[in-house]
């Protein structure tokens, strides 16, 4: 039986920190969908048309080792904007969210239009200025420059781009329940989606 999580929220939440664990808690299969997104803006830095490089996507893409600069970030979320781009990567998500056995999908749209019947919905969120500064340290750690003050420009201006497009805007979906991360720990954040996906497996069954 399939059983699909949708954990959707913007940049630095932690909602790819909860996928990975609720997957591994409850045995589910993972997509980060924002590596998509990821690997067609990279593709389209090294100059691809954007929707050529969507509609060619390789799984070999998915691990390049530059898909985390903040560069590709910002042309992730360019991409994104493009109608096209999402469509050439709807069923890819839609198939990898029905298989066997259940499956985790984490990104921007995944409650609101790529699986908008999914048995749990979460919508994970956190002040910018504390997603500013998880990133800020992410990125001084892999050794990136930069100042707190440009990353959180950038996550802004990535912010009103992601839930302004037209195009599958960055919100939660109706049914989703908000979990805010701003002054949890990752053990709580964790434990807090796997209490609601429990909830929902419950009345499934």
């Amino acid at each position: 039986m399939s059983f699909t999580v949708a954990i959707d929220g913007p940049a630095a939440a932690g909602k790819g920190t909860i996928s990975r664990a609720v997957a591994a808690h409850f045995g589910f299969a993972h997509l980060d969908t924002g590596l998509l997104y990821r690997a067609v803006g990279a593709r389209m830095l090294d100059g691809l048309d954007p929707v050529e490089a969507a509609e060619t996507l390789d799984p070999a893409d998915l691990d390049r080792d530059d898909l985390r600069r903040p560069e590709v970030a910002q042309a992730a979320s360019k991409v994104a904007a493009i109608t096209q781009v999402r469509a050439a990567l709807v069923d890819f998500q839609r198939a990898f969210a029905a298989r066997a056995g259940g499956a985790v999908l984490d990104g921007r749209d995944i409650g609101t239009v790529i699986c908008p019947e999914a048995a749990a919905k979460l919508f994970v969120t956190a002040s910018d200025t504390v997603r500013a500064e998880r990133r800020y340290r992410e990125l001084a750690e892999k050794g990136i420059e930069t100042t707190f003050d440009e990353v959180l420009a950038e996550m802004r201006e990535r912010d009103a781009r992601d839930s302004e497009r037209a195009a599958a805007p960055l919100k939660p979906a109706g049914d989703a329940v908000i979990l805010d991360t701003s002054q949890l720990s990752i053990d709580q954040a964790v434990a807090a989606a796997i209490a609601e996906i429990d909830r929902r497996r419950a009345g499934q069954g």
